[in-house]
């Protein structure tokens, strides 16, 4: 938690999402968020506080899951893992504490994809499913999803680490939210984020280089080569750019 040590046998609760998981249950359609608690006591009634959300909550239907098993946890304590119902609310690498309690777990770091790939639905009809199901499969990290800035989600850009995850993406997204895509590889392999100060819309940039933005709508830039990336720099003083996969 920053430069600061928890201990596991301190007397307040403190725990980190380190995996989201969907549709665990197909027949409920259900979102679990696994939690490791790292120190204190869990008791099932008890109030949380979800840092990254600045909220006060009850962890709903907290459950130790081995399988196929599911059983309800009515306390739990460091080192233990618990899952807990999560309607949308929690990302990978969130802080939930006693309330009170000012700190946040430093993030898990993300891989920089290096494979992207353009993505959108067969069937326009079914838009609504398509962007869910890209959402939550992005939301438990197994792949980057960016789009055109000042765009819906009709289609995305798809990062990932390895090309085996573009065909995982296909079989769930037919499997568990009945969507059929099309899938188009793209020529970029560099992703950065702008963290100056700019406007995008006024960049001077390469022709083989796109401006894209993320869900919280952080604007990044993709390349195909480092050429582009040293051009991007040259020719736009006041931009700055970060690699991607710094947790924050």
């Amino acid at each position: 938690a920053g430069d600061q040590l928890i201990a596991p046998d301190s007397d307040f609760f403190s725990a980190f999402v380190f995996k989201i998981q969907a549709n665990m249950n197909k027949a409920h359609r259900d979102r679990v968020a696994f939690m490791r608690i790292c120190s204190g006591k869990f008791d099932k009634n008890m109030e949380v506080y979800h840092v990254q959300g600045d909220r006060k909550m009850k962890l709903s239907q907290p459950q130790q899951i081995m399988a196929q098993e599911r059983e309800v946890v009515d306390e739990a304590y460091a080192g233990d893992i618990i899952g807990v119902f999560d309607p949308g609310m929690f990302s990978i690498g969130d802080t939930i504490v006693t309330p009170g309690q000012k700190f946040a777990f430093k993030g898990i770091p993300t891989f920089a994809p290096e494979h992207f790939a353009l993505v959108r639905q067969k069937d326009t009809m079914k838009r609504k499913q398509f962007v869910k199901g890209m959402n939550q499969i992005a939301q438990e990290g197994a792949i980057q999803i960016f789009h055109e800035p000042e765009s819906g989600m009709e289609e995305v850009i798809v990062g990932v680490v390895g090309v085996l995850q573009f065909d995982v993406l296909k079989y769930r997204l037919e499997n568990e939210y009945n969507v059929e895509i099309i899938m188009e590889n793209t020529p970029y392999q560099f992703i950065r984020w702008i963290t100056s100060e700019v406007d995008y819309k006024a960049l001077d940039l390469a022709s083989d280089t796109k401006v894209v933005a993320d869900f919280r709508d952080n604007k990044l830039l993709l390349f195909r080569s480092e050429w582009s990336i040293d051009w991007a720099l040259e020719h736009n003083k006041d931009l700055a750019l970060q690699d991607f996969g710094n947790a924050e």
